[in-house]
This record gives structure tokens, sequence and C-alpha cells, in this order.
């Protein structure tokens, strides 16, 4: 049975029968992957908390007809336990790996697996807040699928900004002319905030007044289940978080 080795970033698990594990990954070399780890919950698995979700791993896989099969796993980068200490971490990362499992096979590339295990090593680390990272993520994996917002010139007419509206169906910011009735208004703070976003700029990002970052947070939030066509379930509990009073989240 042939194998082959890869670095993975793991998204989800599955329990199987009594002892092993499906795990899904995003690789760097071979897209998602799919693959049986056996024997992971039993407690002398010798490598089973490297395949726990936000883990980096090396790992080695036999290729099978439906299923791969883990032979063999190193730790890259273990950030799981530092994630999981801090829910509003623990909620972005969530996201992230959410968002990362939605990409189709085409839009799973060496760059989106770099991306993503960048994101979880700076929620790990608690370099950015953990909105903002998950902000930057992604706007970042949007537009690596081909669908960066138009975050300047009007997205529809091509109209030279700034603008005041933001319309996830239109594709970004745009003209007075052609906004929808009720559509959502955007200052210009805040669509400095998302381009500072997108290009991580994080002198911006970090400076920024609250209201605009609760503001662009809204919006990339919209415009990332908009395009992939159905709700991030992990976002709910971010957006949940968010609203609540800074006593509450401790």
């Amino acid at each position: 049975m042939p194998t082959y080795r890869d670095e993975v970033v793991v998204l989800r698990t599955h329990k199987l029968g009594e002892a092993d594990r499906i795990i899904t990954c995003l690789s760097r070399r071979h897209g998602k992957i799919r693959a049986v780890a056996k024997g992971v919950r039993r407690t002398s698995s010798r490598f089973g908390a490297r395949l726990e979700p936000f883990m980096v791993a090396d790992a080695q896989f036999y290729e099978g007809r439906n299923l791969d099969i883990v032979q063999q796993a190193d730790s890259i980068g273990a950030y799981g336990a530092e994630i999981a200490e801090h829910y509003e971490r623990y909620t972005a990362a969530s996201a992230m790996v959410e968002t990362a499992d939605r990409l189709n096979e085409a839009e799973a590339t060496p760059q989106q697996y770099l991306l993503l295990v960048g994101g979880l090593r700076a929620l790990a680390r608690g370099d950015h807040a953990a909105r903002s990272i998950l902000d930057s993520y992604l706007l970042r994996a949007m537009a690596m699928s081909g669908w960066a917002p138009g975050l300047g010139d009007c997205a529809r007419c091509g109209l030279p900004g700034p603008h005041g509206h933001f319309v996830a169906q239109l594709g970004g910011i745009v003209c007075d002319d052609c906004a929808p009735a009720g559509s959502v208004r955007v200052d210009l703070t805040t669509t400095q905030l998302l381009q500072a976003l997108i290009a991580g700029e994080w002198d911006v990002v970090d400076a920024a007044p609250g209201a605009s970052t609760a503001a662009a947070s809204g919006l990339v939030a919209a415009y990332a289940q908009w395009h992939l066509e159905r709700g991030i379930r992990a976002l709910e509990h971010v957006l949940n978080e968010a609203a609540l009073p800074a006593e509450a989240r401790l």
C-alpha cells in the first residue's frame, strides 16, 4: 500500500468504533485529507494528543480506498492547549478551522495551509486580539479563494472611492447609486480597518477604536458567510462572546 508524508493542521475529529478516530486535516501539499487514526483514544496511544484540533503535525499516511490511515505523527506546533485556555481564542480558532474545512479541493492550497497555521500560532501566542486575528484570516482566506472584497472603488460599477456602503452580495464597498435600499453604511475609519486587516497592517488594526473593530467584524462575518453559502456555526459563539461585558468573558 503506497504511503506519503505531509505537514497537516487538524481541523476536526470524529469517534470511530471504541478506540479510533477519523481526522480531517488541511495539509501543505495534498489538500484536505480524511484519515483514520487507529487506537488514538487509548491512553497508551503514541500520538493521540498530536492529532487533536488546532494541532500541527508532520504525519505519515497509508493511502486507502475511501479513507487514508495515519501511521505516524510528530508534533510541529502544539497550539491546542494555549488556545483552549482562553474562550475568545478557542471560539476564533474554531471558526477558522471550520472555514478551512469548507474549502473545496481546488482551494485547499499550500498558501491556505500556511495562512491557517500562522493564524493559529498568533492566537496561541496572544499576539493580537483574537477577533482581529480571525477577521484577518477570514478576509485573506476569501481573497485566496478568489473572493477578495472590493474596499476602494465601487465593487459594482468601479466608480473611484471612498464610498459609504458595504454590500456582501455585490462584493464589498459600493457607491450610493449601486447600494440597494437599506444597505449597511460604513464610515471611512472602518473601511481603512478592513483594508489593514486584509493587508496585515497590525499597527493600524491594534490601534483601531472599539466601535470600528466591532463594525468591521460584523461586515467580515457577513461577507465570509455569504460566499461560503451557509453559516459558520462557530461564528455564532464569537459574535455572542463579543456582545458580553468584559467581566462576563473572564
